[in-house]
């Protein structure tokens, strides 16, 4: 079985930046796609960002061009670069990874964003 832990999480002033990291372990054919989610106070998980194995990426409207992920697959690593955050940016992130769809999901990692 694959785990995902994530790191980097954290409190930033609105206009900062921070660097979240999924480290993955176990079946590699289960890291197909790599992704982030994020859940809020009240609300649903909802999609960031996704990277496939060959590096082709998707993101949510409301982080592109704020957002970049990236993956080392020797590594087994994925990355969320954020920058230019904002208050409505905080949220527990959660990585994700499947053979081709997110079946496996890490603990999260908390962003609080202050304006």
């Amino acid at each position: 079985q694959v785990q995902l832990v994530e790191s980097g999480g954290g409190l930033v002033q609105a206009g900062g930046s921070l660097r979240l990291s999924c480290a993955a372990s176990g079946n590699i054919f289960s890291l197909g796609v790599m992704g982030w989610y994020r859940q809020a106070p009240g609300e649903q998980r909802e999609f960031v960002a996704g990277i496939t194995r060959a590096g082709s990426t998707e993101y949510a409207d409301s982080v592109k061009g704020r957002f970049t992920i990236s993956r080392d697959n020797a590594e087994r690593t994925a990355y969320l670069q954020m920058n230019s955050l904002k208050p409505e940016d905080t949220a527990v992130y959660y990585c994700a990874s499947g053979p081709a769809s997110y079946t496996r999901w890490g603990r999260g990692t908390q962003v609080t964003v202050s304006s």
